[in-house]
């Protein structure tokens, strides 16, 4: 680079390209194009497929302008930042090199692009600080101003966090980045794609960032947001706003809350359990209708959808807040016809969350203008057919409704009801507004006939019938009149030139009425512009309002679905206790229920307590649904505590402080473990962290070693869950190994329990069915006959089980296990017909 000779250009480029991260990719405004050189010309090209060319040595790329939501999401997607560097100054006007300034950066975190984001799904951008062995966890969501802080006390707690948030960038600290560089193991340890942004450390010190977030908040303390014990939170969110401030290049006033919040006011999902149950992502190879998220959302704004996402994976551990919730689906579902039209209303709603963060950050467009005035001019109708209802939870967000009329009104006054996209378009404010700009547009338009209106009659006044408006770019529009008729000019006309046969004037009226037409569309333009700036900055004076209501819209918004569901899938209120009783009876998988058509899910009771029945030993062969029976638990147990009725004829749902899911394993390649360790770990963390008031749910533990292995393990395992005096965890244990069914006789809390099979004849039906009693057969052989094995490899499989069965050794005293046999007829199996595909399969 240092031997190319740099133009003017290209030195200011430089100078520019200094004052960014060094990771960020700089898009250089010229003219119609956004050109990159130089590395960055090189990187975006490979990851964009664009054509990488050279000019005086120098490599570019280049895309156009109006292209770059186009291109944006890929770069976005590939981790790559990118700053924006605009033009500031008119080409026409610059004298020398057009002055450009870094407009923006746009990183992973604080993307503001509505083609970029997701309208379900929150764009956290997050931040740690660390100290003594505690975190300080800050999550922004710059798209809609939501800003949270918490600090949290493991490593642990710390992934199923960040698990949970899905963020796609986070800032930490230099001297924390290389605390972990050194210590192998200490990052967390995510899934998805996040980038890692280190900041000098002094952006993340406790005086910087409580200096800063009370000027932002204007407060003399932050201990009104509950941060008075949270000084490591406050670090978090101090950097937040930081780094969001100056990548944004401008203040984010949007941002009027910080919302502090505790772990234990929610049950815990780790993410092994958000994963396993595929709760708001399905497995790998799974279809997104296999989800919980899938099934529930039935919300009809993009508020809500996001807010339904975060009720799934934050499940309430307060009674009373559950019970809120439950009492307003109650009256929600027991007047449907109110339902449906408070659903038909909330639907027309925009996303008023990312149109008021638009319009603080300045990218606001006039259909957003449009689209806000149109959700709120609805707000009257929402509050009125919420006030048939007297449920204290609806009451109260019907009181977070602000319907801001005198906005609504200005909007509707001042936008055309079909505004361009653009500002800059013109053609956006209604006529009528301002008188000067509908002359401006006539100026633009009807200009020529102004003039030979203002030729008519003038020459009708002075009898001059050669009297003639005329224009050249040094006197503009001017009268012309020839010498012969000079005694004719009234007093009023101004002498501008004097020519051999005649004589140019001017006068006030020919003036004002070139001033508008002389550039009339550019000032038009020019003072649309104005227009619309000052329509938003009255629109910024009703920020908080805004927020208030799409908040409360998005929480009627989840409950209305809720209540959809409840009504559609024939779902039911569950009783909330604070005891340890876990009693469903006829509980159906929500996702598999409103999957089948035609065919009715067979539904079962669960019954498990802190005595008695503390745990169930579930037995019985491969595909009869043993998986699907467990997950079903550990679903209507989060599907209650987060507030919604569940599919069940009805329910006791004591609090559940976590569920634990140990459900199938893949090698980790990522540390470099096998499925074995991958299998032991996680049980290693449900032993060491489930309380009494835990649902812990485990299926075929110890299968990935030995037999006896496996079948030791997951006998200490069972004992350890039932008689620690620190767990006695509620638990559902899945399993082939027959002999677990032994711990019934000397354990009081284990009950016995299998997946009938019932034989007729010749054959085997899968009932699907948990019934109690031990399993007596395994029918393994069945199933791998159901998966397509050979008819030879079937048959030769039971003559094996029968020499073990039989312990056969030959005469020599060797085992006889490959002894050939003539074959038994053996049983054929049916199935209970169940969803087609691969998808129910893998659920069993």
């Amino acid at each position: 680079m240092s031997e190319v000779k740099l133009t003017p250009m290209m030195k200011q480029y430089m100078d520019i390209k200094a004052e960014i991260p060094d990771d960020a990719v700089l898009m250089f405004r010229m003219g119609d194009f956004y050109e990159m050189f130089f590395n960055d010309a090189e990187k975006t090209s490979q990851i964009l497929d664009i054509t990488l060319t050279k000019r005086g040595g120098v490599p570019m790329s280049g895309i156009p302008f109006h292209a770059l939501e186009n291109y944006l999401p890929r770069l976005l997607e590939a981790n790559v930042k990118v700053a924006i560097a605009e033009q500031v100054e008119d080409p026409k006007t610059a004298v020398g090199i057009v002055k450009r300034e870094v407009a923006r950066i746009i990183t992973p975190g604080t993307v503001m692009d509505s083609s970029v984001l997701s309208p379900k799904q929150n764009n956290f951008l997050i931040s740690l600080s660390y100290s003594k062995g505690r975190y300080g966890l800050g999550c922004l969501d710059i798209s809609t101003g939501d800003l949270r802080v918490t600090e949290i006390s493991t490593k642990d707690e710390l992934e199923t966090e960040l698990h949970r948030l899905q963020a796609r960038e986070c800032l930490i600290s230099e001297s924390l980045k290389k605390a972990w560089e050194k210590i192998d193991g200490e990052q967390p340890i995510i899934s998805g794609k996040m980038s890692w942004t280190p900041l000098q450390d002094w952006i993340f010190s406790f005086d910087t960032a409580d200096e800063l977030l009370r000027r932002h908040f204007a407060v003399a303390s932050l201990d009104g947001y509950g941060c008075r014990e949270l000084q490591l939170g406050v670090c978090a969110a101090g950097a937040l706003l930081y780094y969001a401030a100056e990548n944004l290049r401008q203040n984010i006033t949007h941002v009027k809350r910080l919302k502090t919040y505790q772990n234990n006011e929610y049950m815990v999902l780790d993410h092994i359990s958000q994963r396993n149950l595929e709760l708001v992502t399905p497995m790998p190879g799974s279809s997104k209708e296999g989800t919980l998220l899938n099934v529930l959302d039935e919300t009809t704004t993009p508020m809500g959808s996001r807010l339904m996402r975060e009720w799934i994976l934050r499940p309430l551990y307060n009674k009373d807040a559950i019970c809120e919730r439950h009492d307003s689906i109650d009256a929600l579902k027991d007047d449907p016809l109110t339902l449906a039209e408070l659903r038909e209303i909330i639907g027309t709603i925009r996303d008023l969350e990312r149109i008021t963060a638009r319009l603080n950050v300045g990218s606001a467009t006039p259909r957003d203008m449009v689209a806000l005035a149109m959700s709120l001019s609805i707000i009257p109708d929402v509050k009125y057919l919420l006030s048939n209802f007297d449920v204290p939870l609806l009451n109260k967000m019907r009181e977070g409704l602000n319907e801001s009329t005198e906005l609504v009104q200005r909007i509707n006054n001042t936008i055309n009801d079909d505004p361009p996209v653009k500002t800059t378009e013109g053609g956006l404010v209604r006529e009528g507004f301002s008188e000067l700009l509908d002359e401006l547009r006539r100026g633009a338009t009807e200009g020529k006939s102004w003039l030979a209106e203002i030729q008519r009659k003038e020459q009708e006044r002075t009898g001059i019938k050669t009297l003639k408006i005329k224009y050249n770019k040094v006197f503009g529009y001017y009268l012309e009149v020839s010498k012969s008729y000079t005694d004719r000019v009234p007093k009023d006309y101004i002498r501008k030139q004097t020519l051999v046969n005649a004589e140019r004037y001017i006068t006030p009226e020919l003036k004002d009425i070139e001033s508008k037409i002389l550039g009339s569309e550019d000032k038009s333009k020019s003072l649309e512009q104005e227009i619309f700036n000052e329509l938003r900055e009255f629109a910024l004076t009703f920020t908080s309002d805004i927020q208030n209501t799409a908040g409360a819209l998005a929480s009627i918004d989840v409950m209305t679905a809720l209540a959809e569901c409840a009504r559609k899938y024939n779902y039911t209120r569950p009783h909330i206790t604070e005891d340890e009783t876990l009693h469903i009876i006829n509980g159906r998988h929500p996702v598999l229920d409103a999957q089948m058509v035609g065919d009715r899910f067979v539904p079962n009771d669960t019954l498990l307590d802190g005595d008695e029945n503390r745990m169930m030993i579930i037995t019985g062969p491969n595909m009869a649904g043993k998986s699907t029976y467990i997950r079903q638990t550990a679903m209507l147990v989060l599907m209650a505590q987060m507030g919604s009725f569940i599919p069940a004829t009805s329910a006791t749902i004591g609090l559940v402080d976590r569920v634990f899911t140990r459900v199938g394993a893949a090698d980790d390649i990522s540390r470099g473990q096998s499925t074995f360790m991958v299998e032991m770990v996680e049980t290693a963390n449900i032993l060491n962290h489930a309380t009494a008031k835990s649902l812990v749910i485990l299926d075929e533990i110890g299968r990935g070693t030995s037999t006896f292995d496996g079948l030791s393990i997951a006998w200490a395992v069972a004992e350890f869950l039932h008689d620690s005096p620190n767990s006695r965890a509620r638990t559902q244990f899945a399993t082939h190994y027959h002999e677990l069914s032994e711990l019934e006789i000397t354990k009081r809390g284990v009950q016995n329990y299998n997946v009938a099979v019932k034989e007729y004849g010749d054959q085997i039906i899968f009932l699907r069915q948990i019934v109690k009693g031990c399993a007596d057969k395994s029918y393994g052989i069945h199933v791998a006959k159901l998966a397509g094995l050979p008819q030879s490899v079937i048959d030769r499989a039971n003559e094996v089980l029968e020499n073990l069965e039989n312990n056969a050794m030959e005469e020599a005293g060797r085992p006889a296990i490959a002894a050939h046999r003539t074959a038994k007829k053996r049983k054929k199996v049916i199935q209970v017909e169940e969803p087609d595909g691969p998808y129910q399969a893998s659920l069993f």
